[in-house]
């Protein structure tokens, strides 16, 4: 597909791929185009990797941390499950929030806790609120000693942002689907992957080994999840409703 945008005109130009239309540069549908243009180009350049929070790295989409940030706050888990530590940014974004609100408490799960990394997030003054699991996130004993740190009662929402193949996503939601709790959400992460084909870096078949396509095959064996984007806009006086985002497809809200 390609796109021409003519600044003097106010136009985007839109052709191949079965498409041929021009669109005015300041509609909802231009801004869908371009925001998933500057995604894809800015995943090759690697542009989440110049975040951090509270200071520690954070390799996340801005405009993802400020949605989960609401979903956060309207659910009001007492746990945050997360898979995926990397330098543990997420972590304290997430220690963050519940300290905040007061409330909560966060387990990370990584295959391996480097130890520099550990050592920052031990040393962190919102470590109280964070507890650290090492091991792989579908090893059943790992999953096992992850439910024990669920006192009976307490309400659990689930990110999976380690491994994104299809197959480990699928063990993922397996493995810690049980242990949401109605109302609460279960997050696959980075379905962008879907989106990356042609992008420097990205994996050969990405378009079918990818959250996205896990999530759709799971679903259609679990019927008290429901794929269901956060609600629209809290705050929104503009005219765009799609969101910017790395995780498309990720909101698995239980029902039951």
């Amino acid at each position: 597909m390609r796109i021409t945008i003519d600044t003097e005109a106010r136009t985007l130009a839109v052709t191949g791929e079965g498409e041929d239309r021009t669109l005015p540069l300041y509609s909802p549908d231009a801004f869908h185009l371009l925001s998933r243009a500057w995604v894809t180009t800015g995943w090759g350049l690697k542009y989440t990797y110049g975040f951090t929070w509270l200071g520690r790295p954070i390799i996340q989409l801005p405009e993802d941390l400020l949605v989960i940030q609401e979903v956060i706050h309207r659910v009001q888990p007492d746990v945050l499950i997360e898979t995926g530590i990397a330098h543990g940014g997420s972590l304290v974004f997430y220690a963050s929030l519940f300290e905040a609100m007061g409330r909560g408490r966060v387990v990370g799960i990584d295959i391996e806790i480097r130890p520099h990394n550990r050592e920052a997030i031990e040393a962190h003054r919102l470590f109280p609120r964070i507890t650290l699991v090492e091991g792989s996130s579908t090893d059943p004993q790992v999953v096992e000693r992850v439910s024990q740190v669920v006192e009976p009662g307490e309400s659990v929402m689930v990110v999976l942002d380690s491994n994104h193949t299809k197959a480990h996503v699928l063990a993922e939601l397996d493995a810690y689907g049980p242990l949401v709790t109605p109302g609460s959400y279960l997050v696959a992460t980075d379905g962008v992957m879907a989106w990356l084909q042609g992008v420097p870096g990205a994996g050969e078949g990405w378009d079918q080994d990818n959250p996205m396509v896990a999530v759709e095959e799971w679903l259609a064996a679990h019927p008290e999840f429901a794929l269901e984007d956060p609600p629209p806009f809290a705050f929104n006086e503009g005219q765009v409703t799609e969101r910017v985002t790395h995780w498309p497809g990720a909101y698995l809200r239980r029902r039951a």
